[in-house]
């Protein structure tokens, strides 16, 4: 950017005109609440209703952010995949926590989790890699994830490398890579309203039980 410019962005606003959030609607279980949103988010043709931003904190105290796709919920929480060297992973083994954003757009919704992490076991990563289309198998053999290289060069004859090294068998799933599951202790939903007076209901684990209260916006 050169010395002096600045991009205004003070007069970049939109209006949300939504439905209020009903503290007292919305089920006991936030789990089953977010599969209720998640719903809604598909049914108004969000391409991507499955992509949120995993934040983590390194052992050095640095945050970091990054767009993640969700494979799968249940009531033990929400998973995803990655490269166990990635610097997600290294951030996320070494303090166990993270937490999770989702924002859908067309719905005027966010929804933000917040809890500890733990990878979910071998089977469940091989079945899910299993799924995965054949390129990006490879692809995971071929990445090594947060890695400086010289170029997109490198990559593509890894991936070609790859491709050789198991023509004509199905590819394993790296000891490298797996998933993570986020188990909650706090879920947030946030309902966009007029005048920046957004809903906001937080649902905070307590003992085996979930309270939920109401936020100022």
């Amino acid at each position: 950017m050169e010395e002096g410019h600045e991009v205004d962005l003070t007069d970049h606003r939109v209006s949300y005109e939504a439905q209020r959030l009903d503290i007292d609607a919305l089920l006991d279980d936030p789990i089953d609440q977010f599969e209720v949103w998640f719903a809604d988010a598909e049914a108004s043709g969000d391409p991507e209703p499955y992509a949120m931003v995993v934040s983590t904190v390194d052992a050095d105290g640095k945050p970091r952010g990054r767009n993640v796709l969700l494979r799968s919920t249940d009531e033990r929480g929400f998973v995803f995949y990655t490269n166990y060297t990635s610097a997600k992973a290294r951030a996320i083994d070494a303090t166990g926590l993270a937490a999770l954003t989702f924002r859908w757009f067309d719905v005027h919704r966010q929804v933000h989790i917040e809890g500890r992490v733990e990878r979910v076991d071998e089977d469940e990563s091989d079945a899910y890699f299993a799924k995965r289309p054949r390129e990006s198998q490879l692809g995971a053999w071929a990445s090594d994830q947060s890695a400086v290289i010289e170029g997109s060069q490198v990559l593509q004859q890894r991936l070609a490398d790859m491709g050789a090294r198991f023509e004509g068998t199905d590819v394993p799933r790296p000891d490298f890579w797996g998933g993570y599951r986020v188990i909650p202790d706090v879920i947030e939903f946030w309902q966009g309203q007029p005048s920046r007076l957004h809903d906001r209901v937080r649902y905070s684990l307590h003992g085996t039980g979930w309270i939920r209260e109401t936020l100022s916006p």
